[in-house]
């Protein structure tokens, strides 16, 4: 076996775990905490998501173009600058958050775990983008197993053997350990690099250049995101905190499907179709795509059928009725998750090659499309209007993105 596919191999494991540890995660917190508390735990961390796009402006999109195309002598003043944007939108964002807590969005009791968690997830996300970019996708691995994987199952084990640790502060103190190991193993790794150009000033003028690329993107990105951080407070208005707790156990599972195909076949993919078009090799780029596609169909289709063949003994072994009540929802959730994988082909294959617009005007508009047609639905469903327009929008973003893929790809590339 070859390095290349030992280390993918060994990438796609330390995911699997960390996929396996999550989910092992979110049926312990169905199991041992009360639903709402699963409610208010699903609430925070979309919340703490959403606002991490507020942090990084989504700025990686322009750094990680531009890491791949400089030596490494020259990182050192790409990362300097990209340092000094962060520190500006802490100073400006962090203190507008707490908006959230005075108007009761949240309550007091986690704002401190909120802020904790969100300033140790920006720093660690960024970081593993960069690895990421730079063909450290096993580290970046390792970082995530230590983000959401090896606290999980600790906690989880805890909360099995100790009744008195079955509380959403043991689950958060958990999460704000692992991410804090993980910043540190980055830091270590990047110091290890010895990456030079740091003596370089601040290039406010790159920034500025950069900020052009990538707030049409965050603007996208937070239309794109809003849907899934407006559905969880939308559903809990229309329903109870109590089911939003199994909506979120839903999703979480759901969702699991997107985290496996962001590590198995995303994040090995699409730097590679940017190279492909960065050197005119349409044959490459055509080939990762392909790869791409089957690679996303044939995960999507398998995880659905094992999923709804285990869900059903799964919400027996939880004992908790509302859940059982609740099931047809886990339906819903598959499909807005199915709808969004495949969404991801004629995506990746658009940012490869710098095609934003129809990206960001497929976001935008979708999340025009969730509200009105939700609040519609809301009318006389208000159980499934959420799932049921989260559907709608995915749905259409993944056709606008075919239809621009193939309008404006030159043939030699489709």
């Amino acid at each position: 076996m070859s390095n290349h596919s030992l280390t993918r191999l060994i990438n796609i494991a330390l995911r699997g775990t960390t996929l396996g540890s999550k989910f092992l995660l979110i049926f312990f917190l169905a199991k041992f905490l009360e639903p709402k508390q699963l409610g208010l735990y699903g609430l925070l961390t979309v919340t703490i998501g959403y606002a991490l796009y507020l942090l990084g402006f989504d700025f990686y999109t322009f750094t990680t173009r531009e890491i791949i195309k400089l030596k490494r002598h020259e990182w050192g003043g790409l990362l300097k600058d990209q340092g000094a944007l962060s520190l500006v939108l802490y100073v400006i964002v962090l203190p507008l958050l707490t908006v959230i807590f005075i108007e009761g969005l949240l309550p007091w009791s986690v704002a401190g775990w909120f802020f904790a968690l969100l300033v140790l997830e920006h720093l660690t996300q960024e970081l593993s983008r960069l690895l990421i970019a730079i063909s450290e996708q096993l580290l970046a691995s390792i970082m995530l197993f230590l983000r959401s994987g090896i606290w999980a199952v600790i906690v989880t084990g805890l909360m099995f053997f100790r009744a008195d640790t079955r509380d959403l502060n043991v689950v958060l103190g958990g999460w704000t350990l692992g991410s804090f190991t993980a910043l540190l193993l980055a830091i270590y790794r990047f110091k290890q690099l010895n990456i030079s150009g740091w003596h370089k000033k601040i290039d406010w003028r790159w920034i500025g250049t950069g900020l052009k690329v990538a707030i049409p993107l965050l603007v996208a990105t937070l239309a794109l995101r809003g849907l899934l951080t407006i559905d969880r407070y939308w559903f809990a208005d229309l329903v109870n905190l109590e089911v939003l707790g199994a909506y979120v156990l839903f999703m979480g599972i759901s969702n699991a499907l997107l985290s496996f195909l962001d590590a198995g076949v995303f994040a090995f993919i699409y730097p590679a179709l940017i190279s492909a078009h960065h050197n005119k090799d349409a044959a490459g780029f055509r080939l990762k795509l392909r790869a791409l596609l089957w690679q996303t169909v044939i995960l999507s289709i398998s995880f659905a059928i094992f999923t709804l063949l285990v869900i059903d003994p799964l919400l027996v072994w939880l004992n908790k009725p509302l859940y059982l009540a609740n099931e047809n929802l886990f339906s819903w959730t598959l499909l807005i998750t199915m709808l969004s994988a495949l969404g991801m082909i004629p995506h990746y294959a658009l940012y490869a090659q710098g095609l934003d617009r129809p990206i960001i005007h497929s976001h935008i508009t979708s999340l025009l499309i969730f509200v009105p047609t939700t609040w519609l639905l809301s009318l006389y469903w208000p159980l499934q209007a959420v799932p049921a327009g989260l559907c709608v929008a995915f749905l259409f973003i993944l056709l606008w993105k075919s239809l621009a893929f193939i309008r404006l790809t030159p043939a030699q590339y489709r």
